[in-house]
């Protein structure tokens, strides 16, 4: 089943979850990985870029996350994944909002981790660094854009999605008793 659902529209969220559940049964995995990358500098980046991505990055993930935990909850597992960043644990030029996102991605990563965990549901962060993916294109500084494309060619590019999506994997494959709390990664020449 496809569905395009606004992860911003908790309503929407929760249709497309008892849909899919009546179609193939309880959710066994979640992984949050819709989000938005606007990179500026905060004294004048648009107030609206900031909201866009608190209600994406942040809600969205609060959002998805309750329309399947506490059917996880009660079958006793289940595991959530949520896609954050390497800026979700240190900082970079013109990411204060994004930063700020991310970080709370893992600080409700963890938490939840923390509350869930004796219900047999495990929770996972995904920190990539920079990746080969369309979320540049949102900035609208270009020349924060052009800065940020020679810095991923410094670091001998970014990484492929594939990696993160078999990080994604690697951490669900594990037995339910095993838990990989957090997968860092990054291309080799990403010094930060």
């Amino acid at each position: 089943m496809c569905r395009k659902v606004d992860v911003t529209d908790r309503v929407a969220i929760e249709a497309a979850v008892r849909d899919g559940e009546e179609r193939f049964g309880p959710v066994d995995g979640l992984v949050n990985n819709a989000g938005s990358m606007l990179l500026g500098r905060i004294a004048d980046q648009p107030v609206e870029e900031w909201e866009r991505m608190i209600d994406l990055n942040v809600k969205g993930v609060l959002y998805a996350t309750r329309a399947v935990l506490p059917g996880m909850i009660a079958r006793g597992g289940g595991t959530i994944v949520n896609v954050s960043s390497v800026a979700g644990r240190k900082t970079f030029p013109h990411h204060v909002a994004y930063v700020g996102t991310k970080f709370a991605v893992h600080a409700m990563s963890e938490n939840l981790r923390e509350e869930v965990a004796s219900s047999g549901v495990r929770v996972v962060t995904i920190a990539p660094g920079a990746v080969e993916t369309e979320l540049l294109s949102h900035t609208s500084d270009e020349r924060i854009k052009s800065d940020y494309e020679a810095w991923k060619k410094s670091a001998g590019g970014a990484l492929d999605p594939r990696a993160v999506a078999e990080a994604v994997a690697y951490a669900y494959r594990q037995p339910p008793n095993v838990t990989i709390r957090e997968i860092v990664l990054a291309s080799t020449g990403q010094e930060a």
